[in-house]
C-alpha cells in the first residue's frame, strides 16, 4: 500500500483498489486520488492488488481483506478511528472494494484463519463499479477472475452477492460510459435498497469511462478523459459522506 496521511485524530480511513481490468493498477486512480482524500482529512491507503497470473479467483480479494486488517491494527498509530475505514476503488477496482463490502463476513472466500471482524469495512466508495457478470458485463475483468467459465464468472456478480449485512455505500457512474454500463450501478442500487443497506448514488448524465478525479491532473485527453467541474464534485460529496 501507499500511503497519504491527513491531519487530524479520529479520521476516516479509505483503502482505494484503482481499476484497470484486474490486468493492471490504472496510476491515475491510484495516487491522484489518494492526495486528494487526505488534503480533505481522510487518511488514505492505495493497494496494489495480484493482477496476474490469471485467473485470479479470490487473491485480490485476499490482499483487500489483509490491508484492513492492517489498517485496523494500526489504526491507533495513524490517528484513525477504527471503526471508520472504508474501502474503495474504480471500475474493476469498484468490484474488489464491492466484493469485499459484500462478502467480508463470509469465511469461504477468505483464507482459513481470517479474523471476519478485523477485516470488516465499515463502508464502500464504487466509482463506475464493474458490478455485473450477466448482459451488461466487463467481461474481461470477469475473464481476468473466473476464466472462461461463465458458470465460476457468475459467482463474482455483485448484484446476487449483497445481503443487509453490507456496509453503507457510495455509488457514481456516467450514463454514458460505454465500457462499463451505467446499468451496473443501477443493477446494485436495486439489490442494496432491496437489502435495505444504506446508499447514496450519483448519475452524471455525460462522461467516458475512467474519469477518476475529473480534474486536470487525472485527464487523458486522448481517450476523452476531459476535465469537468461537474463530475469532479463526487469526490467532495464523498468525503462529505464518509464523514457523516
Amino acid at each position: 500500500m501507499t500511503h497519504f496521511p491527513a491531519a487530524g485524530v479520529k479520521k476516516n480511513a479509505l483503502i482505494l483498489c484503482p481499476g484497470g481490468g484486474y490486468e493492471h493498477c490504472s496510476i491515475r486512480e491510484g495516487a491522484p486520488v489518494g492526495r486528494a482524500f487526505a488534503r480533505r482529512g481522510i487518511e488514505t491507503f492505495v493497494l496494489r492488488y495480484d493482477c496476474a497470473p490469471a485467473p485470479l479467483g479470490t487473491r485480490p480479494l485476499a490482499a483487500l481483506s489483509a490491508a484492513v486488517q492492517w489498517v485496523r491494527t494500526h489504526a491507533e498509530q495513524y490517528g484513525i478511528s477504527p471503526q471508520r475505514i472504508a474501502v474503495g476503488g474504480f471500475s474493476a477496482g469498484a468490484h474488489l472494494a464491492g466484493l469485499h463490502a459484500a462478502v467480508w463476513n463470509r469465511a469461504s472466500w477468505y483464507p482459513q484463519g481470517t479474523d471476519l471482524a478485523l477485516h470488516q469495512p465499515n463502508a464502500a466508495v464504487l466509482c463506475y463499479p464493474v458490478v455485473s457478470a450477466g448482459e451488461y458485463a466487463h467481461r474481461g475483468s470477469f475473464k481476468q477472475l473466473a476464466g472462461d467459465d461463465m458458470e465460476k464468472q457468475q459467482a463474482f456478480s455483485l448484484e446476487n452477492l449483497v445481503s443487509p449485512d453490507m456496509p453503507r455505500t457510495f455509488l457514481w457512474h456516467t450514463l454514458t460510459d460505454e465500457t462499463v454500463p451505467v446499468e451496473n450501478s443501477l443493477l446494485l442500487e436495486k439489490s442494496l435498497r432491496r437489502a435495505g443497506v444504506s446508499h447514496e448514488m450519483h448519475l452524471f448524465p455525460h462522461g467516458v469511462h475512467g474519469l477518476a478525479l475529473a480534474d486536470m491532473e487525472t485527464s487523458d485527453i486522448e481517450k476523452g478523459r476531459l476535465p469537468d467541474r461537474h463530475i469532479a464534485r463526487w469526490q467532495a460529496l464523498c468525503a462529505e459522506w464518509l464523514k457523516e
